[in-house]
């Protein structure tokens, strides 16, 4: 049943995200800004926990996830090392993930052909 619950919610925001593209002039950078600052308030506020227990990955996998993951990060990186911590612990909670997909991306790109548009 939670592979249902992830799949729903995570096509809900999916379709929420496409409705938003398709009838407001908003470009997608935006649209994904909007979505990780999204992430960080509703984590900010403690809306975002009780959110991902029902979702699952529904609610993790998608941008609103890595918004909370920067606030959660922020969080423990002041309460460990005070105001510089507000700088730092963004940095840290996210580094292993943004890490992975610039070293998977280029490994990808060694393995197939990526063809330049014109």
């Amino acid at each position: 049943m939670s592979y249902l619950t992830a799949f729903w919610v995570g096509g809900l925001i999916c379709a929420l995200v496409q409705i938003l593209i398709d009838k407001t002039k908003m470009l997608p950078g935006r649209v994904m800004v909007l979505l990780v600052c999204s992430g960080a308030v509703l984590g900010a506020v403690g809306l975002y926990g009780p959110f991902s227990e029902f979702a699952g990955a529904g609610a993790s996998v998608p941008l609103l996830g890595f918004g909370n993951l920067l606030w959660e990060g922020m969080k423990t990186a002041i309460d460990e090392s005070g105001f510089l911590g507000l700088f730092t612990g963004g940095f840290t909670a996210c580094a292993v993930g943004v890490s992975a997909a610039l070293i998977f991306g280029y490994i990808v790109s060694l393995i197939f052909q990526p063809k330049m548009r014109k």
